[in-house]
């Protein structure tokens, strides 16, 4: 039997990139998904189908901007109804506007902090009474290497990214006692639709950042993923996971 087999995944920012790999990869493991994203309709329900295609899984997508706390609320409760709840919630849409703090706007500000670690508060707190009335869940929050390093021209990524790592072991503390596990994955330079439009010579000093001499692959990061979704982890909780090839060592 599949290792997450009659489990309901909820994975954010999941129609491309790190989010479809885990998802792809908690469907592969037996898990039924939920995307929420904020993409086109269209590129959501394709995301969701192709997994469902791949695994024989059900898969679904709900259209959602995880930065509203009322429409969050609204979207995991038609969840829960349709699929009998959320046993697995991946918290990780994300996005960058990177400028120095000097030239940076209070709207950049907002936007990244809103929608990079605002919204795992609202999912969280979406799922919450799900995951107690269960006495079992895992959450999984996707941070960055950035938020136990600080970067550059990223003041706004950086808070909130270290953010998500005081909230998972807030939430870790809050929810052991009732069976509930909370961690955090740290990626560093990934391969993702973002990094494939920078230009070679930011590229090639991203790469010389990495002790590995390379960079990872979202794949990698769907792995320790679906590892800290399953059983295998059950006694691991509240902590950050660097999936970075010895960036932040």
């Amino acid at each position: 039997m599949a290792e997450l087999s009659g489990k309901v995944a909820l994975v954010t920012g999941a129609a491309r990139g790190i989010g479809y790999a885990i998802a792809d990869t908690l469907a592969r493991d037996g898990a039924d998904v939920v995307i929420f994203d904020l993409c086109a309709e269209e590129d959501g329900a394709a995301a969701a189908r192709q997994i469902t295609q791949t695994h024989g899984v059900r898969a679904s997508f709900k259209r959602c901007d995880v930065s509203d706390f009322a429409g969050v609320d609204a979207a995991v409760k038609e969840v829960i109804k349709e699929m009998g709840g959320v046993d697995i919630l991946v918290n990780n849409a994300g996005i960058t506007r990177d400028k120095v703090l000097l030239a940076m706007s209070e709207k950049d500000w907002d936007m990244v902090l809103n929608i990079n670690l605002k919204s795992m508060f609202n999912t969280i707190h979406a799922c919450y009474r799900n995951f107690m009335k269960k006495k079992a869940g895992k959450i999984i929050n996707i941070s960055s290497v950035s938020g136990l390093m600080g970067n550059a021209a990223q003041a706004n990524y950086t808070a909130a990214k270290g953010g998500v790592i005081a909230l998972t072991k807030t939430v870790a503390r809050e929810l052991a006692t009732r069976g509930i596990n909370c961690n955090a994955i740290a990626p560093g330079a990934i391969e993702t639709p973002m990094t494939a439009n920078m230009d070679q010579k930011a590229l090639d000093a991203l790469i010389a950042t990495v002790p590995m001499g390379h960079m990872g692959k979202a794949e990698d990061i769907a792995e320790c993923a679906a590892f800290l979704a399953s059983d295998k982890a059950k006694y691991i909780t509240g902590e950050v996971i660097r999936v970075d090839g010895g960036i932040a060592m």
